[in-house]
């Protein structure tokens, strides 16, 4: 549903370390990143995840669901936010898979991210 939050990414020093830490923390299951770095997908009783390297100390990003993305984005710079200047979709195949990301400001500087799904069926 639009607004709800549909994923979650965090960074780390080491992915492999956090991998071990939330595994056996939440039980949480993780397979193959998106990114080119390496990573993992993190499989969660309900919101999916993300985990990246080489981000020691990051506060989690949260993605907010959106139906269009180009329409989102061009909505949030109406209302005076912004939209950071970094590819965060990797190729079409990731695309297929975990759907497009944009990194946003409020118009207050507040972080947060837009996530449109994959097609689902």
């Amino acid at each position: 549903m639009v607004g709800e939050v549909s994923f979650f990414e965090l960074g780390v020093g080491d992915a492999e370390r956090a991998r071990t830490f939330f595994g056996g923390l939440f039980g949480w299951t993780f397979g193959p990143g998106s990114s080119d770095g390496g990573g993992f997908a993190i499989r969660t009783p309900n919101v999916p995840g993300g985990l990246h390297d080489n981000d020691p100390g990051a506060r989690p990003y949260l993605f907010f669901e959106v139906d269009d993305m180009a329409v989102a984005v061009e909505q949030v710079r109406a209302l005076g936010g912004s939209i950071d200047d970094i590819d965060l979709g990797g190729g079409e195949e990731s695309i297929a898979r975990f759907g497009r990301f944009r990194l946003c400001h409020d118009d207050q500087g507040t972080p947060f991210g837009l996530h449109q799904p994959p097609p689902r069926g």
